[in-house]
């Protein structure tokens, strides 16, 4: 079985991250592979100076009410290069998951999933790492082509080389559509209905919202001493 050393690896090349995301895009699972929906999580990132603080709530799934929030904290030891999201953020997004208490059934990821050129974004390295269902959300198209949809709750299917991944999704009017697609163990359709059941009336679905909005007030409550 592979380890999150082989997920992760310690060697940067180029080489040896193609490597990593073959494995992960040869285990990804894009079918239903979960119980009954009790708990959803959103996961989301933010940076200060040499710092990654990777954030994640929890809100059971019924009535989006937040039960658990959890942080992890650490140095960023990787650039930003399109397409190799995950080895600047993943390990941060593993370290919080790990203080978890009441594990989510979904995880929603800020970052791709199939919807990769080497289907191995964020959301699926994350889902085939700590093999949980995960699903990815994006404000734009990776890769891939498709009809832009004209009214709030509307959604196209997003195609790369004749293949459906992912989905463009009108979250809300007047806003410009939200890209959804499966990261791992969850099929194309349910990564759909679900991210439509968790809108409240914002662009982002509830959980990717709280998460983007909880990492976001970490940057001002966290001293900059301590992120320096």
């Amino acid at each position: 079985m592979p380890t999150i050393s082989d997920f992760f690896p310690s060697d940067l090349s180029r080489s040896s991250l193609l490597a990593a995301q073959r494995l992960v895009a040869e285990r990804a699972i894009i079918e239903d592979d979960f119980g009954e929906l009790r708990l959803i999580a959103g996961v989301d990132q933010s940076f200060m100076n040499d710092k990654i603080i990777s954030g994640i709530v929890v809100l059971e799934y019924d009535t989006l009410k937040v039960v658990e929030r959890v942080h992890s904290i650490g140095t960023v030891n990787f650039p930003y290069i399109p397409t190799f999201l995950s080895f600047r953020e993943g390990q941060a997004i593993v370290s919080a998951y790990e203080k978890l208490k009441k594990l989510p059934d979904i995880l929603m990821v800020d970052g791709a999933g199939i919807n990769h050129p080497r289907r191995a974004g964020l959301a699926t390295h994350i889902g085939v790492t700590l093999d949980v269902p995960t699903i990815g959300i994006t404000k734009r198209i990776l890769c891939g082509a498709g009809k832009e949809p004209s009214r709030a709750g509307e959604a196209s299917p997003l195609i790369y080389k004749g293949e459906q991944i992912g989905w463009l999704l009108k979250s809300k009017e007047r806003s410009r559509t939200i890209i959804v697609a499966p990261g791992h163990r969850v099929s194309l359709d349910s990564s759909l209905s679900i991210t439509k059941a968790c809108l409240c009336g914002y662009k982002l679905p509830e959980p990717a919202r709280l998460a983007h909005e909880y990492v976001t007030g970490l940057k001002k409550e966290i001293p900059a001493s301590f992120l320096s």
